[in-house]
């Protein structure tokens, strides 16, 4: 039931956050689940000024401590809903896989994919944080991410 609800509202789109999803599902690579989630619990309800508003309230971007002399990084901030986390984690290992020539996949290749595991899921978090900003531009201004395939 609430499954064929969903795909009634990804056809005839009538709010702003049922819009978005089907314009992320457009994307190659990008499925209803994930398209879902993103558009109902973090583009839907929130007016981003910029870039830097994306990536800090997604929770993916980098936490230094610099106190005196001690410089280190700290990892991830982890702010924000754990499940878009979450879906930017398994859509940005599907972006890899299902849009090989665009920029952001050859971005991924070029730093990382060439290192150790431990790399390439450091690398993986990078580009999901890129890759929510991306889809952003997208929902937001219709910005097609560069080299990307849309059904």
């Amino acid at each position: 039931m609430l499954e064929k609800q969903k795909l009634a509202k990804l056809k005839v789109p009538q709010t702003n956050a049922d819009r978005q999803a089907a314009e992320l599902i457009r994307l190659n690579g990008i499925g209803e689940v994930s398209a879902w989630v993103l558009a109902k619990e973090f583009f839907g309800w929130r007016d981003f000024k910029n870039r830097r508003e994306v990536g800090a309230l997604s929770g993916l971007t980098p936490t230094p401590y610099d106190s005196g002399g001690s410089r280190k990084e700290q990892g991830i901030s982890k702010a924000g809903s754990p499940r878009v986390r979450r879906v930017m984690i398994e859509l940005a290992w599907s972006w890899i896989r299902f849009q090989p020539e665009s920029e952001l996949t050859k971005w991924f290749e070029k730093r990382f994919a060439h290192g150790s595991s431990r790399m390439r899921r450091v690398g993986i978090t990078a580009l999901a944080r890129k890759l929510l900003i991306a889809l952003w531009k997208y929902v937001e201004f219709g910005m097609v991410p560069e080299g990307a395939s849309v059904r």
